[in-house]
């Protein structure tokens, strides 16, 4: 290893302390399981024969097929289990032509064109590699021709278990140098750890099942001092690992030690134990040991609330049991994870407001990342606060910033407090008319008559109730200027109340509405004139007391000929799509056309949109309470999801034979089209940011470990927007004019945003905050104004929700359907 920044590797009586010190782990390097061989002429073959005139092959021959488009080798290949595997095919081909061919999994296009190139003679057998995922039990595997030339002549196909890998110069390197100059790496070169304690690589694993692992280190070692280094798995379970002299630089060897990794994104830090640093890493390969474990644990028993302080609540249960065993708690508050405890049965949370009742859940978890499904939930409230009867102050001078046809904007100094102001009341000709955020210093006010005052005030409160006096009063009017094509909030009208948590909503081409409701199962028609009819209830519906429950609906682009309308719902054996026809009266002919998707309590997804072209159905999804879920390729859950409109599996989706369209969400529960066609997405974040996402084909959202912009979020997209969780939860996402509207339920408001050429978004505004509490659900209709659906309570009160009316309204005064054609409204008209 050459020395660098003048700094040569430390040897000597320092480097053979440290070796002492620290213990050597010494395991036999495991092997992946022997390749499975299939020749090419046992395979079924169409317009092609069986040869053996080239010399070389194995077997009893090779498989020549006829030089026309669609000739084929189909072979029969059976999986000991699910997953990834290594396809081999050893081939020729004696031509300069290359001779691409299609290969498909059960039916499904696995590799689009893979290329076969010349290899200088029919007699020279080469091998052109591919990782694919098989099903447990048989699979067929067809190679078929895309071109006139046909394809090679096939000898045979290998398959093998794909290793799980990563080269250390594809990984995170802190304190440390991807290098070239000693010959035998595998990959672009290895890492050269910097001559320092903490210099580290940090490899991720992506596993498909949750279990024991070897890891296996390949490294070099030109010197006679260990350098041992500190393995941790997510940041936990450090074991310290020898690395020993090889003899040279260009000698590579392995290490291995056993780890458990659960299903999906692990990562995995080797940090350096002493001055001499770690030793030239060349990669990381994990392999599962025995079988897999993907039994969650039971879920933890009664759950009891123990006590409260004013800011913290106790609580206790009793053990959950797993096949393995349970390594935690995690415990969660109306889907926001709290606390997480080691292997006991009691925690307290903290950090809690004063005098508020909660909701309570706890949730275990296992070694390999397995997490149960939800306790029994408790309510748990906190006491109030110490007396406090001192007001806050009264906020600074009131004024005007600005007006919209519909809207006044407003700004005030800061009013303080002796504990801490909480909110702001913003009142209208003496009444209440909406609210702001403690810490903000201005709002909008939306929904009012254009030309007509009003008589505007604000006051501030604390957690105690204590309201200040009120500010100046001064006048206001909303009055038509300003950029044109801007759809602002008009005035607001009740369409519909007595619904239960109506969740989703997709308009018929005769301008009604079809609503879900969560917690009756039932499907609603719904008119702007308030007519309200049940015209089904989904089969086999079932709630999860959360989040879970009748969910998602859309109607198909096609409706006028095919009738089709499409339901998402949580079912006993998880969350699934399903299909029904709409005869004008009642929904029939229901039909699943994608099912498994897991549940939880929350974080059960939901949302279906069409792409503006009708082709796909978009489909969100949660991660079930398990954030190791979201990574993992292996599962629907914690993604977005494209179908094709009949539920097969598009042949362009980013990952083959998947529906997965994106990946790394928490729960995305807001989905829409710009006027581009780009895919928005609004997502629930855990306990610290909720976001807005531009959705990219394959792309890493970053849940877990990322959450929004905080966390290690390296090789993720970052989210377009973040509010707090407190400011936000976003649900219904819509888009009018590239202008976002999102709905928030634990925020209470509509947040607006515009779509700038750089497709950020930009000049945030806040509408109706505190006004029709919770807000789950906004969507356009075909005038381009808004519904509105309210979610009142948190889980659903029989009967105590609406629908709301929006007027949508451009500056000047004038409706969207006045001011722009129908047809330029959004990407869905």
């Amino acid at each position: 290893m050459a020395p660098r920044r003048g700094r040569a590797r430390a040897l000597g009586v320092m480097g053979v302390a440290c070796a002492t010190a620290v213990a050597v782990v010494s395991v036999p390097e495991s092997a992946l399981a022997a390749p499975v061989r299939y020749e090419a002429e046992n395979a079924a073959v169409s317009q092609g024969v069986v040869e053996s005139n080239h010399a070389g092959f194995s077997g009893a021959g090779f498989v020549n097929v006829d030089n026309v488009v669609g000739s084929s080798v189909e072979f029969t290949v059976t999986a000991a289990r699910a997953g990834q595997v290594k396809l081999v095919f050893r081939y020729a081909n004696g031509s300069v032509d290359n001779r691409p061919a299609d290969v498909s999994v059960n039916g499904a296009l696995a590799v689009d064109e893979r290329a076969f190139a010349g290899t200088g003679a029919w007699t020279t057998w080469v091998s052109a590699e591919n990782t694919v995922a098989l099903n447990a039990g048989v699979n067929k595997i067809k190679v078929t021709s895309t071109g006139a030339t046909g394809g090679p002549n096939l000898d045979y196909l290998e398959v093998e278990e794909a290793a799980l890998e990563q080269e250390a110069e594809d990984a995170v390197v802190s304190q440390g140098v991807v290098e070239s100059n000693w010959a035998g790496f595998s990959g672009r070169g290895f890492v050269n750890y910097d001559n320092v304690v903490g210099s580290s690589v940090e490899y991720v694993i992506n596993a498909e099942s949750g279990g024991e692992h070897d890891l296996v280190f390949r490294y070099a070692n030109g010197t006679t001092a260990d350098r041992p280094v500190s393995v941790t798995v997510d940041g936990a379970g450090a074991q310290v690992v020898s690395f020993p002299g090889t003899g040279a630089w260009t000698t590579w060897q392995t290490r291995t030690i056993k780890a458990t990794l659960h299903a999906g994104a692990n990562r995995i830090k080797a940090t350096a134990t002493t001055a001499n640093g770690g030793p030239n890493a060349d990669k990381l390969t994990a392999v599962l040991v025995g079988p897999p474990d993907d039994e969650a644990p039971t879920p933890p028993r009664n759950l009891q609330f123990v006590g409260s302080t004013h800011n913290s609540v106790s609580l206790r249960w009793e053990a959950a049991t797993d096949n393995v065993g349970v390594t935690g708690y995690d415990v969660y508050q109306h889907g926001q994870l709290v606390t997480s405890v080691g292997n006991v049965l009691e925690a307290t949370a903290t950090g809690l407001r004063p005098d508020v009742e909660y909701d309570w859940t706890v949730f275990a978890k296992d070694r390999a990342g397995n997490v149960s499904q939800a306790s029994n939930n408790v309510p748990g409230r906190t006491k109030p606060a110490p007396a406090d009867t001192q007001p806050p102050t009264t906020p600074g001078t009131l004024r005007s910033t600005g007006a919209t046809s519909t809207s006044v904007s407003l700004a005030w100094g800061a009013s303080s407090d002796n504990v801490g102001v909480t909110g702001y009341e913003i009142h209208l000709d003496g009444a209440l008319k909406q609210t702001a955020d403690g810490s903000a210093t201005s709002a909008t006010v939306a929904g009012l008559t254009t030309g007509q005052t009003y008589r505007a005030q604000v006051r501030a409160k604390d957690a105690a109730g204590n309201l200040s006096a009120f500010s100046n009063e001064i006048s206001v009017r909303p009055v038509a200027g300003g950029g044109i094509g801007v759809p602002n909030p008009g005035s607001v009208k009740q369409v519909v109340a007595g619904v239960d948590v109506a969740w989703g909503l997709a308009f018929l081409p005769d301008g009604s509405a079809l609503v879900t409701e969560r917690e009756t199962f039932n499907v609603l028609r719904v008119t702007e004139a308030g007519a309200k009819t049940t015209i089904g209830k989904v089969p086999g519906a079932m709630g999860t007391n959360g989040e879970g429950g009748v969910l998602g609906i859309e109607v198909s682009k096609n409706f006028a000929t095919d009738r089709f309308v499409y339901v998402y719902h949580t079912y006993s054996g998880g969350n699934r799509l399903v299909r029904a026809q709409f005869d004008g009266s009642q929904l029939t002919g229901w039909t699943t056309l994608l099912d498994g998707v897991p549940k939880n309590r929350y974080h059960n997804g939901g949302r279906l949109r069409f792409s503006p072209d009708g082709r796909y159905l978009f489909v969100s999804t949660g991660d079930a309470q398990n954030g190791n879920n979201a990574q993992n390729l292996n599962t629907n859950a914690g993604k977005i999801l494209r179908l094709n409109a009949d539920g097969s599996i598009p042949s362009d989706n980013p990952f083959p034979g998947k529906a997965i369209w994106s990946y790394g969400h928490r729960n995305v529960q807001g989905l829409d089209f710009d006027s581009q066609g780009r895919l928005w997405a609004s997502e629930f974040g855990n306990s610290q940011q909720d976001e807005v996402n531009l959705i990219t084909k394959g792309g890493n959202y970053g849940w877990e470990p990322c959450e929004g912009t905080i966390g290690n979020c390296a090789g993720t997209i970052p989210p377009k927007k973040t509010w707090s969780t407190s400011q936000a939860s976003p649900s219904g996402l819509t888009i009018i004019n590239d202008h976002v509207f999102v709905a928030t339920t634990v925020g209470q408001r509509i947040y607006r945003m515009r779509i700038d050429a750089n497709g950020n978004l930009v000049d945030q505004q806040t509408y109706f905050q505190g006004t029709y509490n919770r807000l789950r659900t906004v969507e356009v209709d075909a005038e381009g104004d808004i519904w509105l659906t309210t979610t009142t309570d948190k889980d659903g009160s029989a009967g105590n929700d609406r629908i709301l009316h929006i007027d949508v309204v451009y500056e000047g005064g004038a409706s969207t359907a006045e001011t722009v054609p129908r047809g330029r409204l959004d990407a869905r008209t």
